[in-house]
C-alpha cells in the first residue's frame, strides 16, 4: 500500500512538474514571438497578449496546486504558533478542514460550474472561456490530491512512531 502511495505521489509531481513546465516554455516561447515580430518583421503579432495571459492563470494556478503539494504554500501561522498540545491538533485540523472546504466548493464545484456554464469565446484567439475556466477545478483537484497524500504521509509516520513505542 505505502509503495503504491509513493508511486502515485510520484506520478503526481512529474504531472505538475510537466504542466508548469510546459505552460512556463509557452511564455517564453510566446513572449519570444511577440518581440520578434514587433521589432524585426514589424508586424506585431495579434494572439500572443491574449495566449500569454491566458497561459500565465494556467502557470499560475498549477504552480499555487504544486505549493499546496510541496508544503511550500503562503501560510498565516500566528495562532498555530502559539498552540501547544491539545489545542494545536483541533487547530490543525480546523485549518486543513477549511482549506478543503474552500478548495471543493471555490476551486472545484464554482471552476466547475463556471467551465460548464461558459458560452463566451476569446475575442482573438476564438477559444472557449470553458478552456481558460478549466484551470479552476484541474487544480482543485491537484490540491485535493496532494492534502490526502500528506494526510496518509502522517498517518503512516504517527502508525510508525506508535509501533516503536510498543
Amino acid at each position: 500500500m505505502e509503495e503504491n502511495m509513493k508511486n502515485i505521489d510520484k506520478t503526481i509531481d512529474n504531472i505538475m512538474k510537466a504542466v508548469m513546465a510546459l505552460a512556463m516554455l509557452s511564455l517564453v516561447v510566446g513572449g519570444f514571438w511577440q518581440i520578434f515580430s514587433r521589432w524585426i518583421l514589424k508586424d506585431p503579432s495579434t494572439f500572443t497578449e491574449e495566449f500569454m495571459r491566458y497561459m500565465l492563470i494556467w502557470s499560475s494556478m498549477i504552480g499555487s496546486a504544486y505549493c499546496f503539494y510541496s508544503d511550500k504554500h503562503l501560510a498565516l501561522d500566528l495562532f498555530k504558533k502559539k498552540a501547544t498540545g491539545k489545542k494545536e491538533k483541533v487547530l490543525n485540523i480546523f485549518i486543513e478542514a477549511m482549506i478543503l472546504f474552500f478548495i471543493i466548493y471555490v476551486f472545484i464545484y464554482g471552476g466547475a460550474r463556471q467551465a460548464f456554464n461558459s458560452t463566451n469565446t476569446s475575442p482573438v484567439m476564438h477559444i472557449p472561456f470553458k478552456v481558460l475556466y478549466m484551470i479552476l477545478p484541474i487544480s482543485g483537484i491537484f490540491i485535493v490530491l496532494a492534502r490526502f497524500l500528506k494526510y496518509y504521509q502522517n498517518y503512516t509516520i504517527m502508525r510508525d512512531v506508535r509501533k516503536e513505542k510498543n
